[in-house]
């Protein structure tokens, strides 16, 4: 599979980075356009992979080419590759807010995968969620599936209305998590607790957490209930986000981060 990379942003790198390290393809088969001369040099010298400031230099011969670049510079390299990518190519994008309209009208090319990454994919614990064109082959969403596993778990969606409501949740949802850490944290350091105590022990019992869940099969429901006991100190927390209608609150932030996606995506509220 040779691949071209459109942009070498965190993430792009990050899938570069996974796929060369799972042997999914090598660094003579991938080839990285970039606007930087710092960031193409930087790519040479750890990937030792071909690298050029041109994007169509870059698609040539590509199987794959990875649309990586941040969503303000999209119309720019649209207009560079617009017609040139062969019906043969997968573009696969990761820009956050281009619809499949908007790449395949821009790109001229019908053959294309819209992808809904998340940030921890940058250390391969990512939640990838994909649609793709009735064009794209199955030996293509074969190796999207496959770029995309290298970097976390992937998902396929036959629908692109799904991936407003992805950016929702697994899109934007790291920055809920880290927001509650964030009062975690302070709440532990204003009983007493040490800031780097607190910052340890948030940490361990989030990520500890999040494995429990996954490994034990449960419904997140009930392990509440099983460290929940009546009269006591995990009750009486509860019963405090239940007074401020915590799951109210999230139900309204999800809603909020969905209709603002599906205005950036030109659909309105």
């Amino acid at each position: 599979m040779k691949i071209a990379f459109i942009g070498g942003g965190n993430m792009g790198t990050a899938i570069l980075s996974a796929l060369l390290e799972k042997g999914l393809t090598s660094p003579d088969d991938v080839s990285v356009s970039d606007i930087s001369d710092d960031r193409r040099d930087y790519l040479k010298q750890k990937y030792d992979v071909a690298v050029t400031g041109d994007n169509r230099q870059a698609i040539d011969g590509a199987d794959v080419v990875v649309l990586a670049i941040k969503p303000q510079h999209l119309a720019e390299v649209m207009a560079d590759l617009d017609g040139k990518l062969k019906s043969a190519q997968l573009a696969l994008s990761i820009i956050a807010g281009a619809t499949i309209k908007t790449l395949t009208s821009g790109l001229d090319h019908r053959c294309v995968v819209r992808v809904m990454p998340n940030t921890p994919a940058q250390i391969g614990e990512g939640m990838s969620v994909w649609t793709a064109t009735a064009e794209v082959t199955e030996q293509q969403k074969g190796w999207a599936s496959s770029i995309l596993g290298a970097v976390g778990r992937e998902i396929y969606v036959d629908d692109e209305k799904y991936l407003d409501m992805v950016t929702a949740v697994s899109g934007s949802g790291p920055a809920y998590f880290f927001l509650f850490v964030e009062a975690l944290v302070e709440a532990a350091v204003d009983i007493g607790l040490s800031p780097d105590m607190a910052q340890e022990m948030v940490l361990q019992t989030m990520l500890g957490s999040g494995h429990l869940i996954r490994e034990s099969g449960k419904p997140p429901a009930e392990l509440r209930r099983m460290v929940t006991s009546k009269g006591g100190t995990t009750a009486a927390a509860l019963d405090e986000l239940d007074r401020g209608g915590f799951n109210e609150l999230v139900l309204r932030a999800i809603r909020a981060a969905y209709n603002r996606a599906r205005e950036l995506g030109g659909e309105g509220a």
